[in-house]
């Protein structure tokens, strides 16, 4: 059993089986979604609720997303520069290209893109004010669960099953339910079999799943 806002966090961040539009009304109506499993029809499915059970389990799912851009964007007149973001942000939307994470420090930003149709106009504006740099092939690993918030040590064991591939970002929801990270796209499948182990294989079923039969 997942909360809805797990849910739109995996739909976002490419579990294909949910489409955050397909969400929306049965959160508005508090109406629960079960999401079934037709090569294992005999199991009884995910139950998506606005107010699940708390359970021991911190890490519910990993999701990912392939076909990454980072934008690093890089200015020395960024720190104290009032207004440096929103002249960042302006260009993506005038531009109409969604931003999935945002990773900032004193003197730059990097942004993760998914959409290059228009990233050349992009850059070119960007480069007008500040110093821009592309890194292509790139993936999303999100790693979702409510619990993660008030379970101490999960940030640990997610870098330490990553700990010889190397994370271009890192971005803690401000939901704090995901972590995400960005990698070489060529890792990502060898980045989820890991967190998959970490998490999921001494999972006890009845700690994560509900019976749904019989609703």
């Amino acid at each position: 059993m997942i909360s809805f806002r797990e849910a739109a966090e995996l739909a976002y961040f490419g579990a294909k089986v949910l489409h955050p539009s397909t969400i929306f009304p049965a959160v508005r109506k508090d109406i629960p979604v079960i999401v079934l499993n037709s090569k294992r029809p005999e199991n009884s499915g995910t139950r998506i609720v606005s107010n699940p059970p708390k359970t021991k389990v911190a890490v519910k799912s990993i999701a990912f997303k392939r076909g990454i851009t980072v934008v690093n964007v890089q200015s020395l007149r960024m720190l104290m520069a009032y207004g440096f973001l929103e002249s960042i942000f302006s260009v993506f939307n005038k531009y109409e290209t969604p931003v999935d994470l945002v990773s900032t420090s004193e003197v730059a930003v990097s942004l993760t893109i998914d959409n290059t149709t228009k990233l050349d106009k992009i850059v070119a504006e960007l480069s007008s004010f500040a110093e821009v740099s592309i890194l292509e092939k790139q993936g999303i690993i999100c790693v979702v669960g409510d619990q993660m918030r008030s379970t101490a040590g999960v940030a640990s064991s997610i870098f330490q099953a990553m700990r010889d591939i190397n994370l271009v970002m890192i971005s803690q929801g401000a939901s704090e339910i995901n972590l995400s990270m960005v990698i070489d796209e060529s890792q990502v499948d060898e980045a989820v079999r890991r967190l998959h182990k970490q998490f999921f294989e001494s999972v006890p079923a009845i700690d994560l799943f509900e019976q749904v039969g019989g609703i």
